[in-house]
């Protein structure tokens, strides 16, 4: 299985892209994470590349970010991530998010929080999940 994180925009901060960097190191050796930025532009543009790709990825599980969306704890979402035999895509949108469409086309939306977090800071906590994961369902000492 491999997953993958459509987001539009590239990270700005540098403490954000190191962050990133720390977890896309430690899952290397754990799963296949592809992650795929679009350039940020306006929301129906970003929404309309969004949905080019997601054509491109019709046998993927598609997963839009959205905080209207469903949440689950860090143990619920190894569950569900364990159990998928197919190739997950996660889409973050931009400061403006995404449209309706784009979500009407995701098999599910997930919520990271009730709160609302910069995109940038979404990826990150999208990926540091990703990771807490693996290490539940390898039954590593990440997860306390």
């Amino acid at each position: 299985m491999k997953t993958e994180i459509i987001c539009v925009g590239k990270i700005k901060e540098n403490y954000i892209k190191e962050a990133i960097e720390t977890f896309l190191a430690r899952l290397r050796p754990l799963c296949k994470l592809e992650v795929t930025e679009i350039k940020d532009s306006n929301i129906k543009e970003e929404s309309k590349k969004v949905l080019e790709l997601i054509k491109k990825r019709e046998r993927s599980k598609i997963i839009t970010l959205s905080e209207e969306g469903k949440q689950f704890t860090s143990i619920e979402f190894s569950e569900r991530y364990k159990m998928q035999e197919q190739d997950l895509v996660f889409i973050i949108g931009g400061p403006e998010g995404l449209t309706k469409e784009v979500k009407d086309k995701s098999n599910e939306v997930l919520s990271l929080s009730g709160m609302t977090f910069l995109h940038e800071m979404a990826r990150l906590f999208l990926i540091e999940q990703i990771y807490r994961a693996q290490k539940i369902i390898r039954g590593g000492s990440y997860h306390k």
